[in-house]
């Protein structure tokens, strides 16, 4: 359990804001560096094969300009593929979803690793940002990475057995470690330690369903 809860740590988080429009979003930053080349990681998340070993299903025209749908989850428009270096697509889920994004940036260091940066911006609503805080989208990212990880080195475990996986005690000591660790990124982005306190618990409370 340690050695998962720890994988966590591997993570650089940042939470902020930026105007869009009239609207004001928040952000969260994901950082972390995998031991792969970027051509690599960047047909890991490109790839509709590739995805679905270690996120889920996808479908769609997929090109910038095209569209795309994760099975059960968002889907949105390609706005923009440089390989690669950045994709950002919007992010949509529900049947008001308001603006959302998500962009990935990466950057080869060393020739045989990557900086791997993932930024999500987006407008919700202001009831579920002070019960949940930012950590309601980190934690979810930081499982995504955790799965984009273990792909990269040959590992990780097929749909079925992440379904199982996701109730064990390794999973929850990882989500644990992830909530404290966004609830960290939250305060240093200024939020007062009372609201950080609240959402941290009820996030980690949200994903291990106790």
């Amino acid at each position: 359990m340690g050695e998962i809860a720890e994988e966590a740590g591997r993570v650089h988080r940042e939470v902020g804001t930026r105007r869009v429009g009239s609207d004001e979003a928040g952000t969260v930053l994901l950082r972390r560096t995998f031991d792969a080349p970027a051509a690599d990681v960047w047909g890991a998340v490109t790839s509709p094969e590739r995805i679905a070993r270690w996120f889920l299903p996808v479908t769609g025209d997929l090109r910038a300009g095209g569209s795309y749908q994760l099975e059960g989850n968002a889907g949105g428009e390609i706005l923009e593929c440089v390989p690669p270096e950045r994709l950002r697509v919007s992010w949509l889920f529900g049947p008001d979803p308001g603006f959302s994004e998500v962009e990935v940036r990466l950057a080869p260091e060393g020739g045989d690793r990557t900086v791997f940066e993932l930024e999500h911006a987006s407008v919700i609503p202001e009831e579920f940002r002070s019960q949940f805080g930012p950590g309601a989208v980190g934690v979810g990212w930081d499982l995504a990475l955790l799965g984009l990880g273990w792909h990269l080195t040959g590992g990780g475990i097929d749909p079925e057995e992440a379904v199982e996986w996701h109730t064990s005690p390794e999973a929850k000591a990882f989500v644990a470690r992830s909530g404290e660790e966004w609830g960290r990124a939250f305060a240093a982005s200024g939020a007062d330690p009372e609201t950080v306190t609240a959402t941290t618990v009820a996030t980690i409370a949200f994903y291990t369903g106790s």
